[in-house]
């Protein structure tokens, strides 16, 4: 996947979308954020993930504007440059240790595209993109974030196995598998759907009921899995 032009392509499209929403707007995704708020988080991520993948300390962002673009546009800018003058095999700091600078690359694609969704559906808009970045946020969620969540203490390991299943993109997942105390190795439940709905389902976007998915098997795993904070 070409994450950098990806990435480029969702900034803009973020950028574009904030004159289009009444920033006092609820985010249903992020309560109690305003739309407001949410552009200053996705500024100040794009800044602190800069600094991530340098390696250094980060320096404070001064977010007291009233020109969200101007501030978006700087930001978004900071990592785009970051990222053209790093190797992308470069060492960083990165959320599971130290890695490569490309760790960042991906990560910012999909904590761009939930939120560009996020802001878009503040404004009553929806958010086209192709199936396969959704698919691999998915498996983003599934490889890195859970296992994370697990290792860091702030939830116990799943006991249960869900299965997911891209109905329009390649990739099939269960969730749990790597979580590095008692993987589990058999799916109680499979979940098959668009890459769409899994992986906005797995962020606590949407419920399975509104994500038109379908559920094989015992559901409560699904429900036990969603309720754990499987992503941060």
């Amino acid at each position: 996947m070409d994450f950098l032009g990806t990435l480029h392509t969702m900034q803009d499209a973020f950028a574009a979308t904030i004159p289009l929403v009444d920033l006092d707007a609820p985010v249903a995704g992020c309560p109690p954020w305003a739309a407001h708020d949410l552009v200053v988080h996705l500024a100040q991520v794009h800044h602190w993930a800069a600094a991530q993948a340098r390696g250094a300390v980060e320096t404070p962002l001064d977010a007291d504007t009233d020109n969200l673009v101007d501030l978006y546009d700087a930001c978004a800018t900071e990592l785009r440059t970051t990222f053209a003058e790093l190797d992308p095999g470069a060492p960083a700091t990165t959320l599971v240790g130290p890695g490569p600078v490309v760790f960042w690359h991906r990560r910012q694609v999909h904590e761009t595209l939930v939120h560009l969704w996020d802001l878009r559906t503040a404004a009553g808009l929806d958010v086209e993109v192709e199936p396969e970045i959704w698919a691999d946020g998915v498996d983003e969620i599934v490889t890195m974030f859970e296992p994370r969540q697990v290792r860091l203490g702030r939830i116990p390991p799943l006991a249960r196995g869900v299965a997911l299943a891209a109905a329009d993109a390649p990739g099939r997942w269960l969730l749990g598998s790597h979580q590095p105390q008692a993987p589990v190795t058999v799916a109680d439940v499979t979940v098959t759907g668009p890459a769409k709905s899994l992986a906005l389902m797995l962020w606590h976007r949407i419920a399975p009921a509104e994500a038109g998915v379908l559920v094989s098997g015992d559901r409560s795993a699904l429900d036990d899995a969603l309720a754990a904070h499987i992503t941060p």
